[in-house]
């Protein structure tokens, strides 16, 4: 055997680590090499690409789907301003403590004048025109209120004259059926109007109708007055709050869209169209009722304003601004006669509302809605049969006289001639 010699004896060290019996790897061409080479490092960066895609796919959701759903809430039915329409849709969609927040920011910043006096004073007349309607068989004089209540006594000690006078407004078969009076709400916010409507329960009927929104569609009830009725639509008016904040439930014609709570302040309405207040006593509605409307606690309970009306907590009337925030506000009342009162206007306080309830004769009586994008009182005319013209109680009245012509969002109280 020959003798190895020094480079010969490198490649017997290194030959034991050789396989010399396995075939030769062939070395792939430049090309596929290159190829492979860049699936490789595609592959060894997928997993961070991956997660990347995935985050920007989760944003772009978060982002449509929110857009997606404001932009349902800008074009849906109705004639509710665009602010009102994003703040709606920031509270049923959890964004509450944003909204109230923001709120309460702006009535800070925009709290109702003191002092001043009405700008041209007193109205004497009521709306553009009395509304009148036909009646299917009139009661008997002796169960009219052919003479309208007393005066209203002003909050204040220097009234206006024609303050807190009476003033036809709804007529049924020739007899006045509502009358309205107009007051100052106290001696410090004297340049604002607030209308007081009284109305007659033997020549007017009731009758509640959800939004569709709030409360939700409820099974063959209209969400605005239906074409049957465009003839004889005498008056609406605002109901209450968002079921969430109206610490009270809903229930019509059978279906409970909302549990209603024992001793909530209740509107509660009957087959005869007679509607009533009341603290609620629990239990299921009674045969003859219709539909039944809760919001907050009582402001008036047999004669006597509720200590509770002093109570600053936003549990108990409002999570927005309370009991003590001058503010548009509305309410309703029933009189010891039956008479049905309704309350509407700019800056009062819960306190206040409840003065000028209780100064227009309510033994039981209870907030609705507050906001100037919610509250009103309408009446209508009928030019020509299957026509009903809306008209403002108070000019100043921020919502569209048009409202409840179209889908609402929001319940609302119809008013018709019997």
């Amino acid at each position: 055997m020959p003798a190895l010699s020094e480079k010969q004896n490198d490649v017997v060290l290194v030959a034991p680590f050789r396989d010399d019996s396995a075939p030769e790897r062939r070395r792939p061409e430049p090309g596929r090499r290159g190829r492979r080479g860049r699936r490789g490092r595609r592959g060894r960066r997928s997993p961070w690409v991956y997660r990347l895609r995935r985050a920007v796919v989760i944003l772009a959701v978060l982002a449509v789907v929110p857009a997606w759903s404001v932009a349902g809430a800008l074009t849906a039915p109705g004639t509710d301003t665009v602010p009102a329409r994003l703040a709606e849709w920031a509270r049923l969609h959890g964004l509450d403590w944003a909204v109230t927040g923001l709120e309460q920011v702006q009535y800070a910043l925009t709290q109702p004048a003191t002092g001043g006096t009405v700008a041209g004073g007193i109205p004497t007349t009521t709306v553009d025109g009395n509304a009148s309607g036909v009646a299917n068989g009139l009661p008997s004089p002796s169960a009219r209120f052919d003479l309208p209540p007393a005066a209203l006594l002003p909050q204040l000690t220097n009234p206006l004259p024609g303050e807190g006078s009476w003033h036809p407004l709804l007529k049924v078969g020739g007899f006045t059926a509502a009358r309205a009076a107009f007051l100052r709400p106290d001696g410090v916010h004297t340049a604002y109007l607030v209308a007081v409507v009284w109305m007659d329960p033997h020549l007017l009927a009731f009758g509640l109708h959800p939004g569709y929104t709030v409360p939700g569609p409820v099974g063959g009830v209209s969400t605005q007055i239906p074409a049957s009725q465009r003839s004889t639509i005498l008056g609406t008016f605002n109901s209450g709050f968002q079921m969430k904040d109206a610490n009270g439930g809903y229930w019509q014609t059978g279906h409970t869209v909302s549990p209603l709570r024992a001793g909530a302040a209740s509107m509660v309405f009957t087959r005869d169209g007679k509607v009533d207040v009341q603290s609620w006593p629990g239990g299921a509605p009674s045969p003859g009722v219709t539909a039944v409307r809760q919001n907050l606690q009582l402001l008036i309970d047999n004669g006597s304003m509720s200590p509770l009306v002093a109570n600053p907590s936003t549990k108990v009337w409002g999570k927005t601004v309370g009991n003590k925030a001058y503010v548009w506000r509305s309410g309703i009342g029933v009189r010891a006669d039956g008479s049905v009162v309704f309350v509407v206007g700019p800056a009062m306080s819960v306190q206040t509302l409840a003065n000028v309830l209780q100064d227009a004769g309510a033994v039981r009586a209870m907030e609705l809605d507050i906001n100037k994008d919610w509250t009103n009182y309408l009446t209508y005319t009928h030019p020509s049969a299957g026509v009903a013209t809306p008209h403002k109680l108070i000019s100043s009245q921020v919502p569209s006289p048009y409202r409840y012509l179209q889908p609402s969002s929001r319940d609302f109280v119809s008013v018709l001639g019997r």
